[in-house]
């Protein structure tokens, strides 16, 4: 007969005990921590899926944060948009009420709410979302824009819209101020009005059109063009008139209409019929000449104050502002190419030739993108810009005859770019783009949230635990291991005479 060591069957069972200990320690694990373990290695044949649908979460996660991020920067550019057309608003109702105020009164203060405006929409088109500048494209570690007083005032030796303004205005209004327009009478019954110069500045002779009786009306004809009257054949009758159009730098049009009477000396806009031809000559040169000077300084310095603005608002890093080719400037005939060192680019950001929305892109999901940059020197944006930097450039001097004339014509034209000309973009066209982007990202959020729940679903019933399966699992070990622990101890206390007996 052999005897087995005692010794041996010992170790086996010290073995299991700790086997014993190693699962409810393990099961201890999991109904304090909710999970079935601590490494991929312990879920088993399921570690693959439960990688798989981590890394879905945290890409869900990662998409979630960018669309927070992307929403509040859309949210604070909004906000600057909302209180620029608040501005927008404000101007239009101080343009309107300057109409009812008398004398000069109104156009100073349209001029002052234009001033005001003005800096208001420069900080706005400088709002930053963290250490981001929005309106500046791709460009978005500096301001969008210059301060309103370096647009106006210019800075150093560069030039302001102030300035430009002086310049252009100079150059359309000539050295006689006629709108560079020269008025001769080649005889003592004929008289000429013609262009002083082949190009962009002054009055541009458009057509005219005449009932006066006895007079032959030529023209435009010629380079510079020229228009002709000759009353040679005799008077004209009193109620004839003579209709000159004429258009403008802005690419508006104005027209003079001269009536003849026989009233001395005659109204506004009309010619005394004089005793013989060469005399009723002389009096429609001298009407015309008023005529002229009245309309140059009122619709044609409007006209020129516009189209300076607009060669200075359309510049940015790639497109210099026009400048007239001066000085002398009231004798120019040509513009020339400013530059960033002589004039102040008012625009400071990107100025690719893409889409304004493409400059700044987001992917909310893995096949989604939303696009939501803006620049500054967009139309919807620059028009509303310029037009109150054009109100609050030009001067209109309360001692000015012309003062009321000169601000109404302005407000006109000013009027209408705020509301922008049809079929281009105005600034609710930008705000719907960024209300199609918040949109989206909304859309997206709400599709993760239901994705999340569905993956934390299944994630919890492959790395989850029942805490009841569990803690019946633990009771049955603890038992097995308690009998266990005292049948050990019994081995223990075997000798070989309790063996033997």
């Amino acid at each position: 007969m052999t005897v087995s060591s005692i010794n041996g069957t010992s170790a086996a069972m010290i073995q299991s005990l700790v086997s014993l200990r190693s699962q409810l320690d393990d099961l201890t694990q999991q109904i304090s921590t909710g999970t079935k373990s601590t490494t991929y290695a312990g879920l088993g044949s399921q570690r693959g899926v439960s990688v798989s649908l981590r890394a879905q979460l945290s890409a869900i996660s990662g998409f979630d944060n960018t669309s927070a991020n992307v929403n509040t920067r859309i949210s604070v550019a909004n906000t600057a948009l909302t209180s620029m057309g608040d501005i927008v608003s404000n101007m239009k109702a101080a343009i309107a009420q300057s109409t009812n105020v008398s004398g000069i009164n109104g156009a100073s203060q349209t001029q002052s709410t234009a001033n005001y405006s003005l800096d208001g929409m420069l900080g706005l088109l400088n709002t930053q979302a963290g250490d981001r500048y929005l309106f500046g494209g791709k460009v978005t570690d500096q301001p969008s824009v210059e301060g309103s007083d370096h647009v106006l005032n210019g800075d150093g030796a560069r030039a302001g819209l102030v300035q430009i303004i002086s310049e252009r205005k100079q150059a359309d209004l000539g050295t006689s101020g006629l709108g560079r327009l020269a008025l001769t009478t080649p005889t003592t019954t004929s008289l000429s009005v013609a262009e002083d110069a082949v190009s962009p500045f002054g009055f541009k002779l458009a057509s005219v059109s005449s009932t006066l009786t006895n007079a032959t009306v030529t023209g435009p004809t010629g380079s510079p063009a020229a228009v002709s009257v000759d009353m040679t054949a005799g008077n004209p009758n009193p109620g004839d008139s003579l209709t000159l159009r004429l258009n403008l730098p802005d690419g508006t049009n104005t027209s003079i209409t001269l009536t003849a009477t026989t009233d001395s000396p005659p109204g506004p806009n009309q010619f005394t019929i004089g005793a013989t031809s060469d005399v009723t000559t002389s009096n429609l040169q001298t009407a015309l000449t008023t005529a002229l000077g009245t309309a140059a300084k009122t619709s044609l310095t409007a006209a020129s104050a516009v189209q300076a603005s607009n060669e200075f608002f359309n510049a940015d890093a790639n497109n210099p502002p026009l400048r007239v080719n001066g000085p002398p400037f009231d004798t120019a005939t040509s513009l020339t190419n400013g530059t960033s060192a002589n004039t102040v680019i008012w625009y400071t950001g990107d100025a690719g030739t893409d889409p304004a929305r493409s400059t700044a892109t987001a992917q909310i999901d893995t096949s989604m993108t939303v696009n939501y940059g803006m620049r500054a020197s967009e139309q919807g944006l620059r028009s509303i810009v310029q037009s109150a930097a054009t109100l609050a450039a030009v001067t209109i001097s309360s001692s000015d005859p012309n003062g009321v004339a000169l601000s109404q014509e302005l407000n006109s034209r000013v009027s209408a770019q705020l509301s922008g000309p049809p079929g281009t973009q105005t600034l609710q066209d930008i705000q719907t783009d960024l209300a199609g982007a918040q949109i989206s990202i909304k859309a997206a959020t709400s599709r993760h949230q239901q994705q999340n729940s569905t993956l934390q679903e299944y994630l919890t019933q492959i790395e989850g635990v029942s805490n009841e399966e569990v803690g019946a699992q633990i009771l049955t070990l603890q038992t097995r291991l308690q009998a266990s622990m005292q049948v050990t101890a019994r081995m223990y206390q075997t000798s070989l005479v309790n063996y033997l007996q």
